[in-house]
């Protein structure tokens, strides 16, 4: 996969954990670990797509 199409893919998938992360701190009784798994997912997404985005 070409480094564009995977930091595209990674991005939608940020954006999914983002709105995961939404839904979970809505509901009436917010799983604090679950937010903590969704969020470390999403740090280690944006930490790939900074890998890759840097200039070789």
């Amino acid at each position: 996969m070409a480094t564009l199409d995977r930091i595209e893919a990674l991005r939608r998938q940020h954006t999914t954990l983002d709105t995961q992360i939404d839904e979970e701190k809505h509901r009436p009784h917010p799983d604090d670990a679950v937010l903590a798994e969704l969020k470390r997912q999403k740090l280690r997404i944006k930490d790939t797509i900074a890998e890759l985005s840097r200039p070789s």
